[in-house]
């Protein structure tokens, strides 16, 4: 009995992916060359920090999903989902080599009258130039005329409690207008509104103004945050208060750098063609300078606190609260959080850190003491930096109990502690 999904990455796209599938009732497989992330999944366990709870992978596997590494459950599939990782290399160019393993594995086992769908974050053109070609040599086949192809970029937030995949409309963009509307069915099963892209360059680039729209408009606010701390301002104030106009602003707010996998893309490293557009996105660029440079601010904020009270950072013990990328997640991708450590450890801080999700952590190869008892580790610590404002923390009760507080979320009552 053919299956009527395939996921094929089980990772942070593809994962939870699989298990709206599995909850709506489709037969899904799940396809990752990873055989410890396949043993992971069998044993009801989550594979990759932050993407599902361990309950959550049980009811999926209880609802017979199958996590798999043959290539072989493949060959029989409705619909097939490549959501293989991009990561963003050293040279700030997405890494397809994921993707192309994926498609590479699909066409040899591509069956007529599939639909396939990319789900990576990629550049515009990756679906037609990149995969196509990829799917046509392996298959035989000819996209558009005898399977379905179509580009609908991830858009889930880990963490959020109130927009999940089936409420956050799904955009698709079909190869044609067919490969469209076999790519609308499928998501119409999973997503409450599917919104249709012109065709896959547009689907794609969705997804490239969407990540930017965030770096950019954080770096605003990340600039803001050292511009209004020179001169004496309550930036926290400016922002609640311009937040009341009901038209042409919308709320950011500053942090010690940007994590999570939505990565700045930078549409002028297009190193799978060796093309490029000749110019960069110079707004993207700087800010991916302007966040990057957060961290260090952060840790220089940390030892001008520490000098205005009598102390040194060198033998300085400091506690850093909530070390992942975002608050209420456990994945510490990009987080800010192991540069900030990196950077206190040169300066001959002692450091410990609390993370209710993280229950270890290493910077430099080398464990950070987690701390038991937070009350107890914020009173005795000469400094707490609270990087990410975990619902489990009492802000209030960490702001009396600390020797010293800088929070650089805002998140602590205004006059309890030293912001960012």
């Amino acid at each position: 009995m053919p299956a009527d999904l395939a996921v094929i990455g089980l990772g942070h796209l593809g994962l939870p992916l699989a298990q709206a599938a599995t909850a709506a009732g489709l037969r899904t497989v799940g396809f990752d060359p990873d055989p410890d992330a396949v043993a992971e999944l069998r044993a009801g366990r989550p594979p990759v920090e932050g993407s599902l709870s361990a309950a959550e992978v049980r009811r999926m596997v209880s609802r017979d999903f199958l996590a798999t590494t043959d290539p072989a459950a493949l060959g029989r599939v409705r619909t097939a989902a490549i959501c293989a990782p991009t990561p963003l290399g050293e040279d700030r160019a997405l890494d397809l080599t994921a993707v192309g393993e994926a498609a590479r594995t699909l066409a040899t086992r591509l069956g007529p009258h599939t639909t396939v769908l990319l789900e990576s974050t990629v550049y515009p053109g990756t679906t037609e130039e990149f995969l196509r070609p990829l799917l046509e040599e392996g298959s035989g086949l000819r996209a558009g005329r005898d399977f379905h192809l179509a580009y609908a970029p991830g858009r889930l937030d880990p963490g959020n409690r109130t927009y999940s995949l089936a409420n956050t409309p799904k955009v698709i963009g079909g190869l044609t207008p067919a490969c469209t509307e076999a790519a609308a069915a499928f998501y119409g099963r999973l997503a409450e509104k599917v919104v249709r892209a012109r065709g896959p360059r547009e689907a794609e680039t969705v997804k490239v103004l969407e990540t930017n729209y965030r770096h950019v408009n954080i770096a605003l606010v990340n600039e803001m945050a050292v511009f209004c701390h020179d001169l004496g301002i309550d930036l926290w104030d400016v922002i609640r208060c311009a937040e009341t106009k009901p038209f042409g602003f919308h709320a950011f707010r500053p942090g010690p750098g940007v994590g999570g996998h939505g990565v700045p893309i930078d549409p002028n490293y297009l190193a799978y063609q060796g093309r490029s557009l000749g110019y960069p996105l110079r707004m993207v660029e700087l800010a991916q300078e302007v966040n990057g440079r957060m961290p260090r601010y952060v840790t220089q904020r940390c030892a001008t606190l520490l000098n205005e009270h009598g102390k040194s950072a060198r033998g300085a013990r400091v506690l850093l609260l909530g070390v992942s990328y975002k608050a209420d997640v456990a994945d510490q991708e990009g987080s800010p959080a192991r540069e900030i450590a990196s950077r206190l450890l040169e300066l001959g801080a002692q450091l410990s850190y609390h993370d209710p999700h993280v229950p270890q952590w290493r910077v430099l190869g080398q464990p950070v003491p987690r701390a038991d008892s937070l009350y107890e580790a914020a009173a005795a610590a000469d400094l707490t930096v609270l990087l990410q404002p975990h619902r489990t923390y009492d802000l209030q009760g960490l702001a009396v109990k600390a020797q010293l507080l800088l929070d650089t979320r805002g998140a602590s009552p205004a006059g309890a502690a030293h912001r960012l």
